[in-house]
């Protein structure tokens, strides 16, 4: 897995790299009330607005780590956005994209590069 400053964490699967937040970040958050997924199709580049997750804390963007295309969400996190807190490295990922660029991955921190940056 890679680890972003913004607390998010990617991880290659095949063709694929899926997206979520980091354990740190949903503790920070507090208790996730709503997730709002972006629809599957839609092509973003890196740093782009992609997701939106709302906690009972705060309201906190979830940006696209790479340029590609949404092709797959976590439904379930729309019907129930407290799996966020239960299991956020693992069943609670928020999409999936097909890079254009897999070797953006590369700018990313590994997990102790990020476990340094939280303390």
């Amino acid at each position: 897995m890679k680890y972003t400053e913004e607390h998010e964490w990617l991880r290659a699967e095949g063709d694929v790299v899926v997206v979520g937040i980091t354990e740190h970040a949903s503790t920070q958050l507090g208790d996730v009330v709503f997730v709002e997924l972006p629809e599957v199709g839609t092509t973003c580049d890196k740093d782009d607005e992609l997701a939106v997750i709302e906690s009972v804390k705060a309201a906190s963007d979830i940006l696209a780590p790479i340029d590609g295309e949404v092709v797959e969400i976590n439904e379930m996190l729309v019907d129930n956005p407290g799996k966020v807190n239960e299991d956020p490295t693992g069943d609670s990922w928020f999409f999936k994209i097909r890079p254009s660029d897999p070797s953006q991955m590369d700018d990313y921190m590994d997990e102790a590069a990020y476990k340094d940056l939280i303390g």
